[in-house]
This record gives C-alpha cells, sequence and structure tokens, in this order.
C-alpha cells in the first residue's frame, strides 16, 4: 500500500451539499436559506453516526464562505473553497467537542470570536460532538451563542442531541440527519466501484449497504475492506465471508422447517449454522429479519416495498409465505425475538436454540373468536329452548333391577 493512499470514506467524501446523498430534507432547506439570503448564525446537525452531519457542516462552510457568493454550487475555485476539504482554512475553525469540552475551551474560542475573518466571508466554528463540552462550557457558550458578531456562523454536530441544554437548543437551527436509505447507499457504492474499476455484483454491494445499517461512512469503510480481501473482483462468498452473514440457504431451511413444523430440517439448518462456525446470534438476527419480510409478503402485495431484498428473494418467500396468514408470522417473529434475547444471553446458544424448535414449529394459525362465539350463543340458545332439547339421561325406574327389586 502506498503512503498515498487514501480511504474511501475519505477519498469520496462529498464537497458540495448537492453531492450528499439520502438527507435531501436537510439540502434543500440549506440551499433555500442560502438563495434567500436568510441565513441564521447557529445551526445543530443532528443524527447517527456516519450519515454526513459533520460532512454537511464543511460543504455548507464552503457554500458560506466561497468568494463568489453564498451558493448552493460554490466556485470551486478560490482560496476558501479549496482550503476548507483540506481542513486548512483559517477561518474555518474545527472543534472536537469531546476533547474540547472545559469552561476555559470555551473561553479562548470567545477570544478568537471577535477577530475578523482573514478572507472569507464568515468565520465559522464547526464544533463536532457537541454534546460533550460540560455544563458550565454550555454556560459559557451561551450568551456568545444567543449574540454572536455578524461576522461568526456556529455550526455544531452530534448524535445525542438530547443531551444538549435547552437553552442552547432554543438559540439553534436544527437539522435530523435521518438513515440512508439502503438502495441509495448501494447507487453511491456502486459508482465508486465504476470509478475506481473495482467489478462486483449488485447482490455484494445490497449485501454490504445492509451491514453498513444506514451510514454511509460505514458502508464505504466495509466496501475498502471488501476490496483489501477479496480484490479488484471479489466474489458474493468473500462478501459473505468478510461480513460475517450466514448462508441464505441455511436461513430459508429453518424458516421453511419453522412454517412447515419440519423440526428434523430446523435442527439440521442449526447444526450446520454451528459447523461451520457462525455465530448462533449473529444467525438468529437474520432470521428474523427473514420472518419480518415474510410476514410483509404474507400481509399484502404492497407492503414488500418496504423489504429490501432482490427480486428472486421476494419470489421465494412468496412462494413460502403466499398462503400463510399474517398473524402466524407475527407470532412466530415474537417468539423467536424472545428466542434471540434467550441466546445473546446463554453460555450454551445452541442448545437454547434447539429447545425452541419444539415451540416455533408448533405455532399454527389462531382459530378465528367470531365462530366460536357463535358456536357459543348457539349452545346457549338451545339449553334455554330455543331449540332442540338436549337429550337427558334417563331415570332409573323400578323394573330396571329385578334383582334389587326382589332384594327390596
Amino acid at each position: 500500500m502506498s503512503d498515498g493512499y487514501l480511504a474511501i470514506a475519505r477519498k469520496w467524501r462529498p464537497q458540495t451539499l448537492e453531492e450528499m446523498a439520502g438527507q435531501s430534507h436537510v439540502t434543500r432547506t440549506l440551499g433555500n436559506a442560502l438563495a434567500s439570503g436568510r441565513l441564521h448564525h447557529a445551526f445543530l446537525f443532528t443524527g447517527a453516526r456516519g450519515v454526513g452531519k459533520t460532512t454537511a457542516a464543511r460543504a455548507f462552510a464552503r457554500s458560506l464562505n466561497c468568494i463568489e457568493g453564498a451558493s448552493l454550487q460554490p466556485c470551486g475555485q478560490c482560496a476558501p473553497c479549496k482550503e476548507i476539504p483540506l481542513g486548512t482554512s483559517p477561518d474555518v475553525i474545527e472543534v472536537d467537542g469531546a476533547s474540547n469540552n472545559s469552561v476555559e475551551d470555551v473561553r479562548d474560542l470567545r477570544d478568537g470570536i471577535r477577530y475578523l475573518p482573514n478572507a472569507a466571508r464568515f468565520k465559522i466554528y464547526i464544533i463536532d460532538e457537541v454534546h460533550m463540552l460540560s455544563k458550565g462550557a454550555f454556560n459559557a457558550l451561551l450568551k456568545t451563542l444567543e449574540e454572536p458578531p455578524p461576522h461568526v456562523k456556529f455550526i455544531f454536530a452530534t448524535t445525542e442531541a438530547n443531551k444538549i441544554p435547552e437553552t442552547i437548543l432554543s438559540r439553534v437551527q436544527r437539522f435530523d440527519f435521518k438513515r440512508i436509505p439502503q438502495p441509495v447507499v448501494a447507487e453511491r457504492l456502486r459508482l465508486i466501484c465504476e470509478a475506481e474499476g473495482v467489478q462486483i455484483s449488485e447482490g455484494s454491494l445490497r449485501m454490504i449497504a445492509r451491514a453498513g445499517e444506514g451510514s454511509m461512512r460505514d458502508s464505504q469503510s466495509l466496501l475498502d475492506q471488501v476490496i483489501s480481501f477479496g480484490g479488484m473482483a471479489p466474489a458474493e462468498a468473500q462478501v459473505v465471508d468478510i461480513l460475517g452473514l450466514v448462508d441464505r440457504r441455511m436461513l430459508y431451511d429453518m424458516l421453511e422447517g419453522m412454517l412447515g413444523a419440519d423440526a428434523p430440517r430446523c435442527l439440521d439448518a442449526i447444526a450446520e449454522v454451528y459447523e461451520r462456525g457462525y455465530e448462533i446470534g449473529q444467525f438468529t438476527s437474520e432470521l428474523l429479519e427473514l420472518v419480518r419480510d415474510a410476514a410483509l409478503v404474507a400481509l399484502s402485495a404492497s407492503a414488500v416495498r418496504h423489504m429490501d431484498a432482490p427480486e428472486e428473494e421476494r419470489e421465494r418467500l412468496g412462494r413460502v409465505a403466499g398462503g400463510l396468514p399474517a398473524e402466524q408470522l407475527a407470532r412466530t417473529f415474537h417468539v423467536l425475538l424472545e428466542v434471540h434475547d434467550q441466546v445473546a444471553r446463554a453460555s450454551r446458544p445452541r442448545m437454547v436454540l434447539e429447545m425452541a424448535v419444539a415451540r416455533l414449529v408448533a405455532i399454527r394459525p389462531a382459530e378465528a373468536v367470531g365462530p366460536l362465539v357463535e358456536r357459543l350463543a348457539d349452545l346457549e340458545r338451545r339449553l334455554r329452548g330455543g331449540g332442540a332439547a338436549p337429550a337427558r339421561p334417563r331415570g332409573r325406574e323400578p323394573g330396571d333391577d329385578p334383582e334389587g327389586e326382589r332384594r327390596g
């Protein structure tokens, strides 16, 4: 590996707000503010890790400080446009809130705020993980945040907005970043692979996007790992191994065994999972997702749009669960969820899952309540004389027991 190598997550980091994927509600609002000139003095970007908060902060700072004027499309040629992505702009100060969280740190920041920017339009302070500031630091920042000089903008980023005092939240414009949909992540990974000359299947990209759990940065880091292991043309089997995913065949064997009351098939699937070295907890986790997808298929034809599965898997799930009531699959899910929690805590998870097979294969559709109520009502009417009276046992007559008569 050469000294100049850049990780994919850094090399392909968006440079402008328009390049960001999956956060259109944020970029559209910021773009409108730039176009209208209605720019607040403090912004809060909050959301899960790896969804683009710090990237958006840098891109927004670039849009604000472009010499050509505040715009969603900065020129890319002026000094601020070139310096901000490299982190060398003297007018965009990035602060790590985790390690600069004391009152003294905030006082130093306030001292620098008084000075005008060197070359740009604004002096911009980007404070990452702002929720890590101490209570005293927040209090020290409060007055400055309420009435900052006109040449200063604040951009805060955090994964835990609930830890920020209300007095701070009331003085900022808040933008909530969403987890990025898996199809959006997979499409971005595909574009990166095309540009890098990597030959990889769509199925592999979907697996990487699913493993990233809505984080673009995590997904790109996983793609880097896949390329390091499998080269420029990684096979799907290699991707499965790297990500630690369970073979889909075993998952379907278990699913079909549960729904078909085939206990031996379930036990065979569990044995193969164990023998091949997969984590039982990972197996039950992926099985939960598969049962959920099967329930969506059984629920309605339109519900499948909420699934992140290729067409061939949707067709297979349709064959497996198409004739089953969604209520049965929901009960299976809840039992399996309980088993998954037990597996996570057990010292011998395989045994726990094997013992749960008896419960999982015994789940059947519940009988409808309506017919049962009707049958009870009908029986009550008959007992009250509203219908044919039920036969009663005949009482003993004296002539029924000749021996008894003689004894009497």
